[in-house]
């Protein structure tokens, strides 16, 4: 009996010695980090042959960087979770293995939701498996709004409405700014994005590599402009580069947020008021374009051997169901990656209860599909929004009265920097 024990027990080991072992690297934090793990579990609790092993890596910037450093070097993880702006730093890294040429044939590409599938893909072929894409949507506090004698049932659609709403907030003692942003160069984007004016050229680096911003034309100058008059009225308040202006909407400090999807389930959990959403606001005057694609995904890393890009493969499958994707938007507020997903959660009544997160579909859904809405593809993107957020922190700090002569200034100076950052990236990746 013990030497049947001994067998099977040496068995046992040899299976979980066999498994292929896949490591993750990503950047979720806080309750998107459980989330996270409640998907690679799920995945690893599934079979018996794989073992993801999920591991954070810091930021979003931080965890690209670290990839493709680490590709270098040869201690690279099989897959990494990579932002939208690291999209042509992925293309032209020479470390990829795009997923398309992991499925099988047949593989239903056409079920991932339109957008996601436009941003991310090449020549019509999806490069990078869809996992936690984002928009951006107006966030607004309600009861704030009846406490100025708004109807908490009408947030602004417009640049005019926003403004005129903001000033009656703040002058009636209801809070103490009108407005924030989070990831101001993105709603910056975004701005360009839903008006359908190009961010740069070369169709925002999507017909070619991008050799110049176009920000700093008569569009983004405007957008600046309402801006800094805004931040002069105490309309808008600065809070910071990424998450932090949560805080501000959450506290009541101001009465609107524009900030990703993605925080729509911990605004809701943390709010002690009644949180309303809505579409963007717009600046009258301009075509309709649509918000863009933001949030990540998940990228494979060539050097792997067969066996494990096809264990690989598996978890991208399984991370792309339905019921899985499906749970992962419920507990983090992004996306879901597939029209089938979409249509469980509606059969399930799950937009009817939670219309906050559905605001973000009708916008993307009901926008354009045009080149201008489609996203930007930038080289060396990271350090382009980065010179963007120092533009509109200089924008928002200005004192004086000349918001056209100050806004022209700022963008031209910011441009410059760009168009330099583009010209380093085409001489050393090439055109």
């Amino acid at each position: 009996m013990k030497k049947i024990l001994v067998v099977v027990l040496v068995l046992l080991s040899v299976v979980a010695f066999s498994k292929t072992t896949i490591t993750f690297w990503h950047a979720m934090s806080g309750s998107n980090l459980t989330a996270v793990d409640n998907v690679v579990k799920g995945f690893n609790e599934s079979q018996n042959e794989i073992e993801v092993v999920a591991q954070f890596t810091g930021s979003y910037a931080e965890t690209l960087t670290k990839a493709i450093a680490a590709y270098r070097t040869g201690t690279h993880p099989h897959i990494v979770q990579v932002y939208e702006v690291g999209l042509q730093t992925m293309l032209d890294s020479g470390a990829i293995l795009p997923v398309y040429q992991l499925a099988e044939p047949g593989f239903d590409w056409g079920d991932v939701v339109t957008p996601i599938l436009n941003y991310y893909s090449v020549n019509d072929q999806l490069y990078s498996m869809p996992f936690n894409s984002s928009t951006a949507i107006l966030y607004y506090n309600k009861d704030i709004f009846a406490a100025a004698g708004l109807d908490p049932n009408k947030p602004p659609s417009t640049f005019d409405e926003l403004y005129e709403m903001g000033k009656k907030i703040v002058q009636s003692g209801a809070s103490q700014g009108g407005i924030s942003f989070g990831w101001p160069a993105w709603v910056f984007e975004q701005m360009h994005a839903t008006h359908a004016q190009f961010y740069a050229n070369n169709e925002n680096g999507r017909e070619a590599k991008a050799s110049q911003v176009l920000f700093n034309g008569e569009f983004g100058q405007k957008v600046f402009i309402e801006w800094m008059k805004w931040a002069q009225d105490k309309v808008f308040v600065y809070g910071g580069r990424e998450y932090s202006a949560n805080t501000a909407f959450l506290t009541g400090q101001v009465a609107m947020l524009i900030q990703s999807t993605s925080s729509v389930g911990s605004i809701q959990k943390t709010a002690s008021f009644n949180v309303g959403t809505s579409f963007l606001p717009r600046m009258e005057g301009y075509p309709r374009g649509n918000s863009v694609i933001g949030g990540a995904t998940i990228w494979v890393l060539k050097g792997k051997s067969e066996a494990e890009n096809k264990a690989v493969w598996e978890f991208l499958k399984y991370i792309i169901r339905p019921e899985v994707s499906l749970q992962w938007h419920k507990s983090t507020g992004y996306f879901p990656s597939s029209n089938t997903t979409v249509k469980l959660l509606m059969d399930e009544g799950w937009f009817a209860s939670q219309p906050n997160h559905l605001t973000a579909f009708l916008q993307i859904l009901s926008g354009s599909n045009i080149p201008e809405a489609q996203g930007v593809r930038l080289g060396n993107f990271v350090a382009i929004r980065d010179v963007v957020d120092s533009a509109v922190e200089k924008a928002v700090q200005y004192k004086g009265k000349d918001y056209e002569k100050e806004a022209k200034r700022i963008l031209d100076d910011a441009a410059k920097e760009c168009n330099n950052i583009l010209r380093e990236y085409i001489q050393l990746y090439g055109d």
